[in-house]
């Protein structure tokens, strides 16, 4: 049987040629020319968009492992791993013979199943913060929908967020910081009215004395905090020693919540994310990606009396059609459970890579002597182009995009495929190996020797 994509690609090949654009090619650069007419900018999520290297994207045709295949058959490994939830790697046996099996009963019924509760009980045991769970289809949904039962519960509209911390694309967290540190944010979108971006505080994140600040002068207006517990949209930063306890400590004083978005680091830095490695205990906390399988999910949980606000027990609404969505939940559960077994498990699999990559990383870097930080944290990592310490999104800023893009290229050439902007995460997988990540750094040395 040939699929449409098949006949799709087909067609491709046999048209006039198309010079390649930037290192990108002939086929994918065809396909980007048909995918702009019908979608705008050719991508269903900007980032894709190649726009941060200057350049254009590839398509991928099939994943295994930690390596993709774009459609014309060049082959890369992979350190994106569908920025985050790959955590097994692309197509793992397990989690693909999980979802065959689930669909053969159905994919989808809009009706309770068993997976979701098996799926709630499972973050609720692993994560000592959750005492009760509702799954959404996004990580998006998740952190919207977690605003909102802050605001019902506590009866207050502001909410407070961080620089360079994105939290999914809904209204309330599309918001930049103002022109002063106790401003209210500035829309940071078009379509978002100003009046919504108002009720949204943007501070400077690892600022405590900024934090104290506008508690003294608000605290009693205040919902909640959101914030990326290790933020990882802006690169990779870490709190500074004591600011996760501040953020506890300030919001339980002026009786606010504290919202922890583990969307990335949930599941992938251990059974209990960050909140587990700091030993911090957020009011909620907002989940997507590992629990998934590489499938669309979402979830936010936290103490009972606060969950216990949403329809149908309480006046907060919220819903979703694919909520719970059995396929998704089979994906996820069975990617836990691979990630859970074993003496090690997977998790200390993972930071034993994480530190084999971190350790050749320095190594090289030193050895070529170019400006560098890097952060690392179990299987997530990232390389700035710059000596100064990382603590905040300014600091990122601060880097050497030039050389960053030119590295990417250069990297890309060889087959090794890292986030196309200087402001994203890298990711292992349990499918990579020692040899995968010394091949790897063999390419980055070439990398930087040609640029």
């Amino acid at each position: 049987m040939t699929t449409g994509t098949e006949c799709s690609i087909s067609a491709l090949e046999n048209s006039e040629p198309g010079g390649e654009s930037r290192g990108v090619p002939n086929l994918s650069s065809k396909l980007f020319a048909v995918a702009k007419q019908y979608i705008p900018g050719g991508v269903n999520s900007p980032v894709r968009a190649f726009k941060n290297v200057d350049g254009e994207p590839f398509f991928v045709r099939r994943a295994k492992g930690c390596r993709i295949t774009d459609i014309d058959g060049k082959t890369y490994i992979d350190y994106i791993g569908s920025w985050g939830p790959n955590i097994l790697g692309h197509a793992p046996v397990a989690v693909t013979n999980a979802i065959h099996q689930v669909a053969k009963d159905g994919i989808s019924f809009g009706i309770p199943n068993p997976h979701e509760v098996d799926m709630a009980k499972t973050i609720t045991e692993w994560v000592p913060s959750v005492e009760k769970v509702r799954m959404t289809s996004s990580g998006t949904e998740a952190t919207m929908s977690a605003i909102r039962l802050a605001r019902g519960f506590t009866k207050r509209d502001y909410i407070v967020k961080f620089d360079g911390c994105y939290h999914g694309h809904s209204d309330s967290l599309l918001v930049a910081a103002g022109s002063g540190a106790l401003t209210h944010g500035e829309p940071d979108s078009a379509g978002v009215p100003k009046s919504f971006a108002e009720k949204t505080i943007v501070l400077s994140y690892n600022d405590p004395e900024a934090l104290t600040k506008l508690f003294e002068e608000m605290g009693e207006q205040i919902a909640a905090i959101i914030v990326e517990s290790y933020p990882a949209n802006a690169g990779l930063v870490f709190p500074k020693p004591g600011y996760l306890d501040l953020l506890s400590s300030i919001t339980k004083k002026y009786e606010a919540l504290l919202i922890f978005d583990e969307v990335m680091t949930g599941f992938r830095l251990g059974k209990a994310g960050v909140q587990g490695l700091e030993n911090i205990t957020p009011d909620l906390s907002c989940f997507g990606k590992v629990i998934g399988g590489g499938l669309p999910v979402g979830a936010f949980g936290g103490r009972a009396d606060v969950m216990d606000m949403l329809a149908p027990l309480g006046p907060v609404y919220q819903a979703g059609t694919l909520s719970g969505n059995p396929l998704a939940m089979a994906a996820g559960l069975t990617q836990l459970g691979e990630l859970s077994a074993g003496t090690p498990d997977g998790f200390a699999r993972l930071d034993q890579l994480g530190l084999h990559f971190e350790t050749g990383l320095r190594a090289l870097m030193a050895k070529k002597g170019i400006p560098h930080s890097i952060n690392r944290v179990g299987s997530m990592f990232c390389l700035f182009f710059t000596d100064r310490e990382i603590v905040n999104v300014d600091d990122v800023m601060k880097q050497d995009m030039e050389l960053f893009k030119k590295f990417f290229w250069a990297c890309l050439d060889k087959g090794v495929y890292i986030a196309p902007s200087p402001y994203e995460t890298g990711f292992l997988s349990l499918a990579h190996t020692e040899a995968d990540l010394d091949d790897t750094l063999t390419v980055f040395e070439e990398a930087l020797a040609e640029i």
